[in-house]
């Protein structure tokens, strides 16, 4: 992957106006779009399949009158008035009410028949309209009308209150908190880069991200029912991934232009080596938003997949945006000072000041890792003591769905909500809606009367506001009123007793299908489903980071220290969510409006995000740790070498996201605070006291033991270059191209294991030029297979280096597959030979297994196949025919008459074992190997 992101970024660099337009366009695009098509987004939360939700889809056909959403007006009798002084007035406004467009029914709330709800002094009275279906069904406009109605509807002694879940809007919540935190990451990169031009650049790549995907999610809206709160969260990660990836990338470029790189060359290591980082670090991200289908819940898993597409689009912008922006400013990015240096010694940096660039940095990272691992079973204990104070009041942790009571003081909602609460009580901003289905009953009003009489008679039940029929008399709907609020335990239990009650009603009373319903019963439903989703979804994400971090460090203990860790930093944010929204610490300074249950799905989504960060600072912490052991062998100097090679930029990438998340905590939008707190206090836990505190500790406990891997593992697990290793081939092949010229084959040491034979088949050494026919001969089929494999991209070397063009395997296995015509033995060579056409004829490989088909043919029209061979041959199209034998075989002397360049006919030996004292040639170029397996001679 290192060669291809290698080559992608040069050529991003190379092409920066063009790919700038590009994005430019594709915003234009995507912003057309959204306005065109004008989505909305929906404040409802539904979960298919249960009772409640089973309800509230029942009332939409059979009582649709009570099936939309609900609006009120608490009207309030002043000094010393009642309410019946103030019919007239009251009526009229109920009246207006119900002649704007999208309200289904207004009712009367002096009606003797279905009278509104009065308090006990007659001082005020709640009238009820519905909305003819939910929220983004009715106009926009008519919520404003009711709004003016209700403001111009009192007079004198008589004040006038609108609320009701009509009052829930889809608009999504931005304000200066989100700049705040944009700023406060400016700042961080500018500290960090020591200069203000590369600061701008992550916050300019991120915006431009998140920008496309919440246009293109608005877009989408128009015909997928998307939640209101799915752009924010979007926004929220975007932002931070987005700023955090380019920083990675930028810095290594900053840091490559400090040694005195190319401009261009740099552009292309960064996103080879930080690239290949930032795709693993998306991933991690992407893999557990989309996770979240396990939870069988629609809403969140399209919560999900939005925000997993902005990280994927932040990840699309930082491999290809930013090294074409990069590639703009060009030598601007490079510090002033070395600058002037390259300028004082002929565009280069002197040795000593990249001797000085390389040498081993000391200052604060050094003596934290230190005092870190000074003692570091002390450092481990103090570390899950201190997370696991703060994670205690996790416990104490409540869930629910947002109601009313979670707007901001101040708006009608919120104020009209606590009025009811305080006037009426606070059952009546969460009446349950029950249902049951009375169409086999010869009484309809009787049976009604009967189910009301038991219902009133359960606990926790305050009033029954009505009980009626519907116009068919086949469906009784009963609202209840419950003593406690929508969230109160007690209300939960009020609607578990219902459900408990229902069997026995249906056998007394002769009806059928009893259920709890309404926005309430739908709340406790939906907790519940994601309360229960928890465990599984956590089985999941640690399951799935085990054995990520297995395959990227090839150790046991590693992936599950880092597993754990993850789970403190959970813990941490679970605990200190609860501190703010259970007991109300540091309320006033958040923004935070009400004390209560989190939105429910709070713990889920930060478990998600939070796993995806985790382990992204795990890798760029713990990755140069490894390749410092690797290459030195102390386990304690490659803890403080890699940290003090890779702190700087966690640290800078925690502060921006933690700077991020805490700007959307003081936008006050409850559905949003719990989780911003919660990825905020999360990632300050885990990026500096779990992978810069307890990580090092851990490691040097272990010693050698940290990077241990079963060897039976080690065969199984895949390998992943994540750190762009891969780029250390890449990079020499292009100096010995630049040297040597272009081969269309290029074997350095390359080793691989025979096919259809025990063995190896190498070290080999050596090259082919475009344009020439080789001839690989071998006295058994394995040797001649494998080598025939490995050129037609097949079969990979084990070790060393095999290139065809500038294609090198296995990073670029599938091109190089692609520019193979190989033809099995049998083929008709004819026929695939006149097949081989298009454009860059001279990057492409014919692989003929057998010589006796390329004879046969040759035989048959010995004319047209040599011309077409020497057509081939001079568009730079390379043959490698398998033959049988060690010496010369027929088909050389027949094509070394035939061709009408015997020069371009080169011949190959190869053998399965070594042939000691000789070298391997496979053409015009020749390296010495120390075990050569395969001899070459000119034909």
């Amino acid at each position: 992957m290192s060669s291809s992101l290698y080559r992608l970024g040069r050529a991003m660099a190379a092409a920066r106006w063009k790919v700038v337009a590009v994005w430019a366009v594709l915003m234009i695009a995507v912003g057309g779009l959204a306005v065109g098509l004008g989505g909305a987004f929906s404040t409802e939360f539904q979960i298919p399949g249960t009772d409640a939700q089973r309800g509230i889809d029942q009332l939409s056909t059979r009582f649709p009158e009570m099936s939309g959403v609900a609006g009120e007006v608490v009207f309030v009798a002043e000094d010393g008035s009642t309410v019946d002084d103030h019919e007239a007035r009251i009526q009229r406004v109920m009246e207006q009410i119900g002649d704007v467009e999208g309200v289904a029914v207004s009712s009367d709330p002096f009606d003797e028949d279905s009278p509104g709800t009065r308090n006990d002094d007659d001082t005020a009275l709640m009238g009820q309209f519905q909305m003819d279906g939910l929220v983004g069904d009715f106009p926009e406009s008519s919520v404003e009308k009711i709004t003016d109605i209700v403001e111009s509807g009192g007079e004198t002694g008589l004040e006038a209150h609108v609320g009701g879940q009509f009052l829930q809007s889809s608009e999504i919540p931005f304000g200066a908190g989100e700049i705040i935190g944009l700023v406060i990451a400016l700042i961080i990169l500018a500290i960090v880069f020591r200069s203000l031009v590369p600061a701008v650049i992550p916050i300019v790549t991120a915006v431009t991200g998140v920008g496309i995907s919440m246009m293109a999610v608005m877009a989408l809206a128009a015909g997928i029912e998307i939640p209101s709160v799915t752009t924010s969260l979007g926004a929220m990660l975007g932002l931070a991934v987005g700023i955090d990836y380019a920083l990675f990338i930028l810095s290594r470029h900053r840091d490559q232009l400090s040694r005195g790189d190319d401009v261009r060359e740099s552009v292309g290591a960064a996103i080879a080596t930080s690239g290949s980082a930032v795709i693993f670090a998306g991933l991690t991200v992407i893999v557990a938003l989309v996770g979240l289908f396990v939870t069988g819940i629609p809403f969140l898993t399209v919560m999900g997949i939005a925000a997993a597409g902005t990280v994927a689009l932040s990840v699309v912008v930082a491999l290809t945006l930013l090294p074409a922006i990069m590639g703009i400013l060009g030598e601007r990015l490079r510090p002033r000072r070395v600058r002037r240096l390259m300028a004082d010694h002929g565009g280069v940096l002197p040795e000593e000041e990249i001797a000085r660039h390389d040498a081993p940095k000391r200052g604060i990272g050094l003596a934290w890792v230190r005092l870190a691992t000074r003692v570091p079973a002390l450092t481990i204990v103090v570390v899950v003591l201190g997370i696991g104070a703060l994670a205690i009041p996790a416990k104490d942790l409540a869930l629910a769905l947002p109601d009313l009571g979670t707007e901001q003081p101040g708006t009608d909602a919120r104020d009209t909500y606590d009025l009811v609460a305080e006037t009426f009580g606070p059952g009546y901003n969460g009446p349950l809606l029950v249902t049951a289905d009375i169409i086999n009953t010869t009484d309809p009003l009787a049976t009604v009367d009967s189910l009301e009489k038991d219902i009133e008679a359960l606990p926790h039940v305050e009033s029954i506001q009505i009980a009626t029929p519907n116009r068919g008399a086949d469906l009784a709907v009963v609202t209840v009123i419950p003593e406690g609020g929508p969230t109160d335990d007690s209300t939960k239990e009020l609607v578990a007793d219902l459900r408990d009650h229902a069997a026995g009603w249906e056998d007394e009373l002769g009806v059928s299908d009893v259920i709890v319903t309404g926005a309430t019963a739908v709340g406790i439903d939906i907790t519940e489903k994601l309360s229960g989703a928890l465990i599984p979804f956590a089985i999941f994400v640690v399951g799935f980071s085990l054995i990520l971090l297995a395959l990227v460090f090839r150790s046991v203990w590693v992936p599950i220290k880092a597993s754990l860790g993850y789970l403190l930093s959970v813990g941490a944010a679970f605990g200190v969510t609860a501190m703010v929204f259970e007991y109300g610490w540091f309320n006033g300074p958040l923004n935070v409006s009400v004390n209560g249950p989190v939105v429910a799905f709070m713990p889920i989504m930060v478990m998600g995000v939070l796993f995806g960060l985790a382990m992204d600072y795990e890798m760029f912490l713990v990755t140069r740790m490894r390749e410092e052991f690797v290459h030195s062998g102390d386990a304690r100097r490659s803890i403080e070498r890699g940290f003090t090679g890779s702190a700087p930029v966690v640290v800078a990438a925690a502060l921006i996201m933690t700077a991020v998340f805490s700007g959307f905590v003081t936008a006050g939008w409850f559905m949003l605070q719990p989780i911003a707190i919660g990825l905020a206090v999360g990632v300050l836990v885990d990026a500096f006291v779990v992978r810069m505190t307890l990580v090092p500790a851990v490691l040097a406990l272990l010693g050698r033991h940290a990077w241990w891997l079963p060897r039976w593992l080690d065969r199984i697990l895949p390998t992943v270059d994540v750190e762009g290793e891969g780029l250390a081939a890449v990079l020499e092949h292009r100096r010995w191209t630049a040297e040597h010229g272009e081969a269309a084959l290029r074997l350095q040491d390359a080793v691989a294991p025979l096919i259809g034979a025990r063995g190896e088949l190498g070290p080999l050494t050596g090259s082919v030029l475009p344009g020439r026919l080789l001839v690989v001969r071998s006295q058994g089929a394995p040797a001649r297979d494998t080598f025939l494999a490995l050129a037609a991209g097949r079969a990979v070397p084990s070790t060393g280096i095999l290139a065809v063009h500038d294609r090198l395997a296995p990073d670029d296995l599938g091109a190089i597959q692609s520019r193979v015509h190989h033809l099995a033995a049998g083929a008709d060579v004819t026929a695939r030979l006149a097949e081989v056409s298009g454009r860059h004829l001279d990057q492409r490989l014919v692989v003929l297994e057998d010589a006796t088909d390329l004879e046969r043919a040759l035989d048959r029209d010995p004319e047209a196949v040599a011309a077409r061979i020497d057509t081939l041959l001079d568009a730079g199209v390379t043959f490698l025919v398998g033959a049988e034998g060690e010496d010369a075989v027929p088909i050389e002397h027949h094509l070394h008459d035939m061709l009408r360049d015997p020069g371009r006919l080169l011949a190959l030996t190869v053998r399965p074992t070594a042939a000691p004292g000789r070298s391997a040639d496979t053409g015009t170029h020749r390296t010495d190997t120390t075990a050569p397996a395969a001899e070459g001679a000119l034909a």
